[in-house]
């Protein structure tokens, strides 16, 4: 690795005495760092930045260089007592995250180091990048592409997988073919197909951990693990007029994966969730809409089962994951509806969702959202219901917003949401979280420079079951109701002001309890914040009281304990 950079640098400070051509520089850098406020009250303690190092920060700085065909990449990744790996423990490393060297030479493109790519919407294979979630698992090797003709590429890869400045051993190797063809004189009938392949192949290391856990259960619930799987995808975007179609069907053959509420048996005769079986899995995925004249509307629906599919099958949550599938419910932007968002399950998952906007009038515009997730009985997991289905999550998101020409707008709505804590946080022995949350969002701008917004949320708890019958006793799930409001006051170019807070208004089960009186406490959690920017510079400064919560990425999820400090941003393009 330290030849190779000497050789990129090298290469950057020379190749100007060599050709009349003038190379382009152009790169960034994002630097985060947190100032650790003990709080025991809301759970912000018990990790080492809270109990004794009190600061930790991450960075990342990147550098590309074009010159005479060539684009050469290199990014310096640190890491100083940060909990971004694990907000439960400090990390310290540095050292080059990612460098590449992409050559185009007639119809072949040549690209070697650290490869971000994916095959169709990624469901067999997607190296990317997710900074808030740790996730950046590019291809460390080869890439060819080679465009057949105006209408036809193919491309290859192999190499392994990143994993911060290391790589895991399993070896993973593709191909795919993508083209485009219209089917009538213009463009208004055409269609975008595809094929993939991709092989992973695991390491004898990785093969000896496999092999070591699956000897240590009974011989009923013992597999024989493999070395390779494959995994195959067909996909297509058909368009016509004022419709897209999209339709993806995924099939991978057997391997060993963990499944974590299979049942196993112990040596002492007991029953406990979770463990390595063998079979093989397939995702079917399609996505509809249709715009014309103000009005869209968007239908998705997905099927997935035993589609885990990791470079090492030793690794959990989201760690060494190859492969992307998508997520099958709104991004919500608000603190509170957003809140509860649920990760994409990878084992057994049957969803759709309908996004509907119209725009009335240059004045009013509306949008409607309808999700659905559920388990289906596929491989007797007892969690499942009496009907062989399981509910995961299911969202109903309303919203109207108001333009009274460029002086003002205001938006407003409603969120109803069922949320299963037992799938997606591990939580034991707790029914179904239910929230209404109605939430109102007014932009005011005080002249062409100058604006206020304001936006709060009310989350209320509820239990069917005890709205059927008041006199049975009912705790509110979780941390209860919540209610959220936000000012935020802009001045452009350069400045920003936010003061916004989160109160606990009827607290639940998980709430913060009173040592003296036993009483479950309502807790204020407030933020301010600044931010200024000066051209391609952006400086931000926040004091937060955060309370515990799911952080996402497109489908992708983790549990982020409680925050109490102050957090430094700086973010910087060229």
């Amino acid at each position: 690795m330290q030849k190779l950079t000497i050789i990129i640098i090298s290469f950057l400070l020379l190749s100007p005495m060599y050709g009349q051509e003038k190379g382009v520089f152009s790169g960034g850098l994002e630097t985060n760092a947190n100032f650790f406020i003990r709080d025991s009250l809301i759970g912000a303690n018990n990790i080492p930045q809270y109990d004794r190092q009190l600061f930790g920060a991450e960075g990342w700085f990147n550098l590309n260089y074009r010159y005479q065909g060539f684009e050469i990449g290199a990014r310096y990744d640190y890491f100083m007592n940060s909990n971004l790996r694990n907000p439960n423990f400090s990390y310290t490393d540095q050292g080059i995250g990612r460098w590449y060297v992409k050559k185009k030479i007639n119809k072949l493109g040549i690209t070697v180091g650290h490869i971000i790519d994916q095959i169709g919407s990624g469901i067999i294979y997607r190296a990317w990048e997710s900074r808030p979630l740790l996730i950046d698992n590019a291809l460390v090797g080869a890439r060819l592409d080679y465009a057949i003709n105006e209408n036809w590429n193919v491309r290859g890869f192999t190499g392994k997988q990143r994993y911060l400045f290391e790589t895991n051993p399993g070896v993973i190797k593709g191909a795919t073919i993508e083209g485009f063809h219209s089917l009538s004189d213009s463009t208004t009938f055409t269609v975008a197909p595809g094929f993939g392949i991709v092989n992973r192949t695991l390491s004898d290391e990785n093969m000896d951990q496999v092999i070591n856990i699956i000897q240590g259960y009974l011989p009923e619930d013992q597999v024989t693990p493999v070395y390779n799987v494959y995994l195959m995808t067909l996909f297509n975007t058909l368009t016509y007029k004022n419709f897209t179609w999209y339709v993806e069907g995924a099939y991978k053959t057997e391997e060993v994966f963990r499944d974590p509420f299979a049942k196993r048996q112990e040596i002492n005769g007991t029953t406990t969730l979770g463990k390595y079986i063998r079979d093989d899995g397939m995702v079917g995925y399609t996505s509809l809409s249709f715009a014309k004249s103000g009005f869209g509307i968007t239908l998705e629906a997905k099927r997935t089962k035993n589609f885990n599919f990791r470079s090492d099958p030793t690794m959990a949550l989201n760690l060494g994951l190859v492969n992307f599938i998508p997520p099958m419910n709104r991004q919500n932007t608000y603190r509170l509806n957003a809140r509860y968002s649920p990760a994409t399950q990878d084992l057994d998952e049957q969803a759709y969702q309908v996004d509907v906007k119209y725009k009335l009038n240059k004045k009013w515009s509306f949008l409607a959202n309808f999700s659905n997730i559920e388990r289906v009985n596929d491989f007797g997991v007892e969690v499942l219901d009496t009907s062989g289905k399981k509910q995961l999550y299911r969202e109903l998101f309303l919203g109207a917003t108001y333009k009274q020409k460029r002086d003002w707008s205001l938006t407003a709505g409603v969120q109803l949401l069922s949320y299963n804590q037992e799938i997606y946080e591990g939580k034991t022995d707790v029914p179904l979280v239910r929230t209404v949350t109605p939430y109102l969002d007014i932009l005011y701008k005080l002249s062409r420079k100058k604006s206020i917004r304001f936006e709060t949320q009310y989350m209320y708890m509820y239990d069917p079951d005890h709205v059927d019958d008041p006199d049975k006793p009912f705790v509110k799930q979780d941390y209860g109701d919540w209610f959220f409001a936000l000012v935020e006051i802009g001045m452009a170019p350069h400045w920003i002001f936010e003061l916004s807070g989160m109160f606990n208004a009827a607290p639940g089960k998980n709430s913060p309890t009173d040592s003296e009186t036993g009483e479950k406490l309502k807790i204020f959690y407030p933020t301010v914040g600044v931010y200024y920017t000066n051209k391609a510079n952006r400086y931000g400064l926040r004091y937060i009281k955060q309370v515990e919560g799911i952080v996402c990425s497109g489908g992708v999820c983790r549990l982020e304990p409680a925050f109490s400090g102050f957090k430094f941003n700086v973010t910087s393009n060229f």
